[in-house]
């Protein structure tokens, strides 16, 4: 992880964290995520996930996330 990685994930809530980590981990073999099945995996709501994963698209991290779709829930594409 670089020094401005480690900084920038200082400023993420816990919630936005645990978004983050998921998706570096899923990232390596999945490319498109659903908010509600993100959500499932980690005990919150769509709504929760799509309200925090805008400071993950937002912030510079080694994950590009931007919104993708939203046929039956928010879609977010996932790059690592």
């Amino acid at each position: 992880m670089s020094a401005s990685t480690a900084a920038s994930n200082t400023t993420l809530t816990d919630k936005q964290q645990r978004i983050l980590n998921y998706l570096r981990e899923k990232g390596a073999t999945k490319t498109y995520f659903k908010s509600r099945l993100i959500g499932e995996a980690l005990d919150m709501s769509a709504k929760e996930v799509g309200t925090n994963m805008t400071a993950i698209c937002e912030g510079s991290f080694d994950v590009d996330v931007e919104k993708w779709g939203y046929s039956s829930g928010t879609t977010w594409k996932v790059t690592l």
